[in-house]
């Protein structure tokens, strides 16, 4: 039981790391799983259940950071706002919520079939590849370029559509939700801190919707008090390392573009395959 306290932590680890820099969070908990597994009494089939919801769930603690992070941006009742910045600020949460329309529409659809035959090494793989070389190629076409959105406040409610758009990609494990959505807003001229920030904010409604389907799915009559703790665990560590990745990425980012994650992504990528064709893991991982 200890070994799945430890593995939780790691987790958490992982999670706050890769959820914020655009390197994708659920390729790296696939492989990780491989390695890691946290296991629950009874049967084989109840650790494979828990096991599912926690790497949905354990996004919750990165979430949190992200609120916290950005506060008084997206708090409409920060008394040190002025009347016209709570407007903008109820509008920047209009513009969130279209823009997870399109995520949130095709995940509930296709949700079944992308878990069934989308959760593979070879996937993750092939995805870490693309987005790699694509972060690569969009920084050399942008060199010079002078985007013209600079702030969050610019983006409108079109703008935001499309950029949810661009976040459907990210339903493919390996893609990364906030490299997708980061891409596509530096594709659409939007300068990177802005496109950064509102990727971040999208996740926020997305992981809440996703993690209330998990527990959902995996029912509350199943939860253990170890099952509990160890989720717990995990949220916590991936909290208190998401806020270090976000803080990280936003000063990054005022100095530097994507290239240093494109030449990650593509180096990973590569790893992976190897690991694939030594070890014949093209099948799908649950």
């Amino acid at each position: 039981m200890a070994l799945n306290f430890i593995y939780s932590i790691l987790y958490g680890i992982i999670e706050g790391i890769t959820e914020w820099l655009p390197i994708s969070s659920t390729g790296h908990m696939i492989l990780a799983e491989n390695f890691m597994k946290v296991t629950m009494p009874g049967s084989a089939q109840n650790s494979v259940d828990y096991m599912n919801m926690f790497l949905t769930v354990i996004q919750l603690g990165a979430i949190l950071a992200v609120l916290v992070a950005f506060l008084r941006r997206i708090n409409p009742w920060a008394r040190s706002k002025t009347a016209q910045e709570k407007r903008a600020t109820w509008s920047l949460w209009g513009k969130i919520i279209v823009g997870c329309i399109p995520a949130g529409v095709i995940g509930i659809l296709l949700d079944n079939f992308i878990h069934d035959h989308l959760y593979t090494y070879i996937m993750v793989a092939v995805t870490l590849l693309i987005y790699g070389v694509a972060f690569i190629w969009i920084e050399v076409l942008n060199r010079g370029r002078n985007f013209k959105i600079k702030r969050l406040e610019d983006i409108n409610y079109k703008t935001a559509l499309i950029i949810g758009a661009f976040q459907v990609l990210a339903l493919v494990p390996g893609t990364s939700r906030s490299g997708a959505t980061i891409l596509g807003a530096m594709i659409i001229g939007i300068a990177r801190p802005a496109a950064a920030e509102f990727s971040f904010l999208l996740a926020v409604p997305v992981m809440f919707g996703a993690s209330a389907v998990a527990v959902k799915d995996y029912g509350l009559h199943n939860f253990t008090a170890s099952g509990v703790g160890i989720l717990l665990v995990g949220m916590t560590a991936a909290f208190i390392v998401s806020l270090i990745a976000i803080r990280f990425l936003m000063g990054f980012l005022r100095k530097h573009d994507f290239k240093a994650f494109g030449y990650y992504r593509i180096a990973l990528g590569v790893i992976v395959l190897l690991y694939c064709l030594i070890s014949s893991k093209f099948v799908p991982v649950y």
